[in-house]
């Protein structure tokens, strides 16, 4: 059986950026990173919509505010040093009604306690800047900018490797077990020992923690969220990230218009439950993950306390004209032949047996172990100060008890 100081589960972002910290906060440690995919960034990370968010949504205080700032001023700077291609096209939130525009200025407000830049555009200004796009105003946060986070994510590995840190892909976890002075690890005929487990295990994260024994209340719903691409002749149609103003009574931010950083624009995501955690492909059945969360009752509270944001969910995911209605509201010139194929995501919404969805960073602890229970968006963008976060975590002195507690509230 190997040991290591330290040792990462997941090979996601999150968890490339926790190993990435370990390493610097700990130079000359022992570290090894297990992910069960083949490859790394195979989840989350890589079906986004690669987006540095800048933190204007989130509440005055928050976690997910300050993370997501300081995330994107480190993610830039990281890809300065590294050499990874970033742009700052800005984005656009598009007023449609006289609600939304009034909703705009809550925004602004928040735009302006966050320190965030912003810029106010009336319908002449809005039309001019994107003649596509058509609204009653928007806000302009100029800040916003795009990323491969795959890219990220690999460099993340490569420096993790060249700092004498190992990171083994094709290692599913297939077991937990905590004593006084270590954590054991198996991963089927594979064994690994560690100090200090720190698990960010995204879809598979409740899973994770139950195998580890710890008493948990929440557990991941899949949300898949399907996105189409424009045609390359339209690659141009918009130049900012053109959003709808976000309803604060609903946990997603709507669909969208995305430039990418290789050229392309997305438009989505919806957010409609998922039929398997990790399959992409419409309609993939994993009967397992579907039979774990019918018979969790906080499922069926989400569903009855948000029946009409479901069913257009739904009626989104299986016709493509609904789908295109959703676009039109702010971007009425395309059509359904614009709407082309384009690889899904899967969003881990943690939500409680009461029915509470989870909005900010959840974590579990135990003497030896820190396990992700919630890592939402803005994780990618916040991924490097997370890293920072847990790996001070799992750097602290151990405690004496081996009892496993449940989740401690956010980070």
């Amino acid at each position: 059986m190997a040991h290591f100081d330290f040792c990462v589960v997941g090979g996601g972002i999150v968890g490339l950026a926790t190993a990435y910290q370990l390493l610097r906060k700990n130079p000359g440690a022992s570290v090894v990173l297990l992910e069960a995919a083949e490859t790394l960034a195979s989840h989350q990370t890589g079906h986004n919509s690669g987006v540095i968010h800048s933190g204007i949504y989130y509440p005055p205080g928050s976690l997910k505010a300050r993370f997501s700032k300081a995330g994107a001023e480190q993610t830039r700077e990281f890809c300065r040093e590294h050499g990874l291609r970033y742009q700052e096209p800005g984005k656009l939130l598009v007023a449609t009604t006289e609600l939304e525009r009034r909703r705009l200025d809550d925004l602004e407000e928040r735009a302006a306690i966050h320190g965030l830049g912003s810029e106010r555009l009336d319908q002449a200004e809005l039309a001019r800047r994107e003649p596509h796009v058509a609204g009653l105003g928007a806000l302009l946060i100029p800040s916003t900018g795009i990323v491969d986070y795959r890219a990220l994510a690999l460099k993340l590995a490569e420096l993790v490797e060249a700092a004498g840190g190992q990171v083994l892909t094709g290692n599913r976890v297939t077991s937990i077990k905590e004593s006084a002075d270590r954590v054991d690890v198996g991963t089927g005929t594979e064994r690994y020992s560690c100090g200090r487990l720190v698990v960010c295990g995204g879809l598979q994260s409740d899973r994770l923690a139950e195998l580890a024994g710890l008493d948990i209340d929440v557990q991941i719903i899949p949300f898949r969220g399907e996105y189409f691409q424009l045609p390359a002749e339209k690659s141009d149609y918009v130049s900012h990230l053109i959003y709808p103003v976000p309803d604060p009574a609903l946990p997603f931010l709507g669909v969208h218009l995305t430039p990418t950083i290789d050229g392309t624009i997305t438009v989505g995501p919806n957010a409609v439950l998922g039929m398997s955690r990790e399959g992409y492909p419409k309609f993939s059945i994993n009967v397992p993950d579907m039979a774990r969360y019918v018979r969790f009752p906080g499922l069926w509270r989400v569903a009855r306390a948000n029946p009409a944001t479901a069913a257009r969910e739904l009626r989104n995911s299986l016709f493509k004209g609904s789908y295109l209605r959703e676009c039109r509201k702010y971007a009425p010139g395309l059509t359904r032949a614009d709407l082309l194929p384009h690889e899904a995501g899967i969003r881990a919404q943690a939500v409680r047996r009461d029915g509470t969805l989870i909005h900010d960073f959840l974590l579990a602890e135990t003497p030896r172990m820190i396990h992700v229970l919630n890592a939402p968006s803005p994780a990618a963008t916040a991924a490097l100060p997370i890293g920072a976060h847990l790996a001070s975590k799992a750097s602290a002195p151990s405690k004496a008890s081996t009892r496993p507690r449940p989740p401690d509230g956010v980070m």
